[in-house]
Order: C-alpha cells, then sequence, then structure tokens
C-alpha cells in the first residue's frame, strides 16, 4: 500500500514484492506528453499577494485530499486560525485527490475533496502533485503522469486552487515559493522507455534548467522549494534513496540527486508531504543548509515511530495537523499545530524561529 497506514508486521515484505511486480508488469506502459512552467493563469481567482510583499502568513498542508471527517476537523482548526490573523495563501503538498486522483478536469473530486472542505480559506492554495495524483494502476502508484494534467486544468476555473502548470513559481516579495514535480522520479512504476518522463528524460531536463535559473535569479529574502516527496524523512515512506525499502529507481535514488544538484544550498526550506507524519528535521547532512520540513498530516496519520536516522526538533507521527509560517524580511517563524481526534480543537505544538 502506499497509504501509510498501521500494517501486520510481514506487510512491509508483501508490499515490497506487490509494488516491484507491478513496476515490472507496467514499466513499458509509461505515459507521453510535454508540460512547461508557467506563473499565471486567465481565470479569476483569489488575489495573490504582490512582489512588494513584506509579511507573509502562510498556511502549510499536504495530504489532504480525502473529503472525510478528519481532513474538516484540519480546515476548521485552520479556519480558526485564519479568523483571528488572516492567511496570505496556502502550499498544498500533494495527494491532492485521494485515492487515485481526478477523472478529468470536470471530476466531482475536486469539489468534495478541495473546494467543500477548505470553504472559508478564501486565498490562493499554490498546489504540487502527489503520487496519488498521478495513479494509473492501483492507487499510489505514480504510473500515470498525464493525470496530473487534470488539476492543472482545473485550475483554471477554480478561485482557489493554483496550479498553472506542473511546476511553476510565485514571487511574493518577502519570499519566493518554487513548486517542484519530481513525481518521474519516484514513481512505484516508473516511466521506463520514455524519453520525456524518465530520469535524465526530457521534463526532467527542462524542469532542472528552470529551477537552477529561477532560483539563481531570485532576489527574495527566502526562497521556499514546495513538493511531494521529501529529501529526509524518519517516518515509513523513509528519504529520498531508500523509500519504502524498494529498489532503485523506485526507491527515490533520481530524486535524490535531484535535490542534490538543483535544490540543496540553494533554497532555504524544503516543504514536502508523503508521510502523513509532522517533522521539523535539524540540519540535514549533505543538504548544504537547506531545511526540511514534512506536513503529510492534513488528512491520514502513520501511528508509526520515528527511525531516528535525521535529527529532528518536532515530530509527529500521530495526531494530524498542519503548520504555519510568518514570513518577515530578516525572520520565518514556523508554528505546528496537532488536531488530535479525540479533541475538538487544535494545540499549538511547537514553534521556531530561522533568522537570515
Amino acid at each position: 500500500m502506499t497509504d501509510n497506514i498501521p500494517q501486520p508486521a510481514d506487510s512491509g515484505v508483501k508490499r515490497r514484492s506487490f509494488l516491484v511486480g507491478a513496476a515490472a508488469a507496467a514499466g513499458a506502459a509509461a505515459t507521453f506528453g510535454k508540460f512547461s512552467s508557467g506563473t499565471a493563469s486567465a481565470a479569476p481567482r483569489f488575489p495573490m499577494p504582490g512582489s512588494d510583499t513584506q509579511s507573509l502568513h502562510i498556511l502549510v498542508t499536504g495530504d489532504a485530499g480525502t473529503g472525510e471527517a478528519p481532513q474538516y476537523a484540519v480546515t476548521k482548526a485552520a479556519r480558526k486560525i485564519h479568523a483571528a490573523k488572516p492567511f496570505d495563501i496556502a502550499v498544498g503538498l500533494g495527494d491532492n485527490i485521494y485515492e487515485s486522483g481526478p477523472d478529468g478536469p470536470d471530476d466531482a473530486q475536486f469539489h468534495t475533496k478541495f473546494e467543500k472542505p477548505n470553504a472559508g480559506l478564501d486565498f490562493p492554495w499554490l498546489m504540487a502533485l502527489g503520487n496519488h495524483d498521478n495513479t494509473a494502476v492501483f492507487p499510489g502508484d505514480g504510473g500515470w503522469l498525464l493525470r496530473g494534467n487534470e488539476e492543472v486544468d482545473y485550475a483554471k476555473r477554480s478561485r482557489r486552487f493554483y496550479m498553472p502548470a506542473r511546476y511553476y513559481s510565485v514571487n511574493l516579495g518577502v519570499a519566493e515559493i518554487f513548486v517542484v514535480d519530481g513525481n518521474p522520479l519516484a514513481a512505484y512504476i516508473p516511466p521506463f522507455l520514455s524519453p520525456e518522463w524518465e530520469p535524465g528524460g526530457h521534463y526532467m531536463t527542462r524542469q532542472a534548467k528552470w529551477l537552477d535559473r529561477a532560483l539563481a535569479t531570485s532576489k527574495a529574502p527566502w526562497k521556499l522549494v514546495c513538493t511531494h516527496h521529501p529529501y529526509a524523512n524518519n517516518g515509513p515512506h523513509g528519504p529520498a534513496g531508500a523509500y519504502d525499502g524498494l529498489p532503485a529507481p523506485m526507491n527515490g535514488q533520481p530524486l535524490k540527486e535531484f535535490f542534490d544538484k538543483h535544490v540543496a544550498g540553494r533554497a532555504h526550506f524544503l516543504l514536502s508531504g508523503h508521510d502523513h507524519s509532522q517533522q521539523v528535521i535539524d540540519a540535514v547532512p549533505g543538504f548544504k543548509g537547506t531545511k526540511q520540513i514534512v506536513s503529510g498530516a492534513a488528512a491520514k496519520t502513520v501511528h508509526s515511530k520515528s527511525s531516528g536516522e535525521f535529527r529532528a526538533k518536532y515530530e509527529n507521527y500521530t495526531d494530524r495537523g498542519f503548520m504555519t509560517m510568518d514570513v518577515q524580511p530578516s525572520s520565518l517563524t514556523l508554528n505546528v499545530y496537532e488536531v488530535a481526534a479525540d479533541k475538538p480543537e487544535a494545540r499549538a505544538a511547537y514553534t521556531t524561529t530561522y533568522r537570515r
């Protein structure tokens, strides 16, 4: 499975065997297509902060799109914070439509799993694609990469859902946000035999060139890279290069190499979901000062224990929750909120401030 829910003790072996078998069977059926980066779309939407903005309040959420009660509990807690101190934007870190992504831009799931749960959170949501958004054969396999384009198409008609392309950047003055699509490099059904999608193929080559240029030319005090899969992770999915105990390339080794080359030391933060937990990772060896944040508990949890592989300032594998960022030119304050199943109010669990 790919849903980070508790499994029997021997399920890891069964899961790996199933994933390897599915990849071998379906690898030759890789999808094709071409997408480019973007910065805007024509539909009217909630206004984006301008490039001269000097203060931002950001909602950070990931792996939310179930349409079930836990997602509503999290958004209810977020609305309470929004009422007291309005958010300027949200970042959605992928797996926007569980379990298998949308069936076209008119799919009712966009209403039941995004618009309706987020009612009242009326500001732009900068969305990234996750593996469940690109499902082919079994939920979360990431093997039908063209499916993610349905979310790009939906963004053209939504006031909240912002995704002008599969990868893009938004200059918000005090911070610039770079939304990256690493799914071709971490799919459980790898895009073998596809010059467009495979590691080193056309799509990832274009994206790497775009990201290098965009990060190098950004004048923003804070540079935030947002994507679905984490570089460092103490939860059950594991870190890039060791996802789920699988062999390369399904273990995300190509994605680790992408992060090492194009993100490490170039951005202040990498914000990720995928693991249904909340983690504030401390300094990661080899990541050249870039900080890893994992916020993937907006609807699901893992009920697991930390691997302890990476030193963490905060970890929670039990409660659902979300994070917020208060961004100023010289400081960024990260707040972690827990939403326990048996408690009606969110708990402010952890706060830390980073300074430039």
